[in-house]
C-alpha cells in the first residue's frame, strides 16, 4: 500500500521556476532530468531535503502541489532511509500548483519554512 499525502512539495531555485511560469510546465532541475523523474517531498521530508541539498542557498522557492491532480504519474518510492518519497514521472503542469513561497534563510543559516500543513 502506498502512502499518499494530499500535498507534495518541490524546492526549486526561483530563476529556474521563472522558466516554468513562462511555459506553464516545470520540466525539472538538472538532478530531475538526470534521474528521469522530478524529485518531490512531503511536508516532513522537505526540511531535511533543504538542509541536505540546499544548505546556505538563497533565491529558493517552496512550491506546493495538489498530489491528486498529478494522477498516476506521481509514485511514492523508497529513498533516503527507506522512507517513501514522491517522484513525478513527467512534466509538472503549473495547474497543479497550490502556492509558491520564498524559502528564506534564518539567522542560524537554516531555511525558514512557511506554514505548510500536510
Amino acid at each position: 500500500m502506498m502512502t499518499v499525502t494530499p500535498v507534495v512539495y518541490k524546492i526549486v531555485p526561483d530563476a529556474l521556476w521563472q522558466e516554468a511560469r513562462q511555459s506553464g510546465v516545470f520540466k525539472g532541475a538538472s538532478i530531475d532530468l538526470t534521474d528521469g523523474f522530478i524529485h518531490l517531498s512531503t511536508a516532513v521530508q522537505a526540511k531535511e531535503t533543504a538542509a541536505r541539498y540546499f544548505s546556505g542557498q538563497s533565491g529558493l522557492l517552496l512550491v506546493a502541489m495538489d498530489a491528486a491532480s498529478l494522477g498516476d504519474r506521481l509514485v511514492f518510492e523508497p529513498s533516503r532511509g527507506g522512507d517513501l518519497f514522491p517522484h513525478l514521472y513527467g512534466e509538472l503542469p503549473l495547474t497543479s500548483v497550490l502556492w509558491e513561497k520564498p524559502l528564506l534563510i534564518g539567522a542560524d543559516g537554516a531555511h525558514v519554512f512557511p506554514e505548510m500543513g500536510e
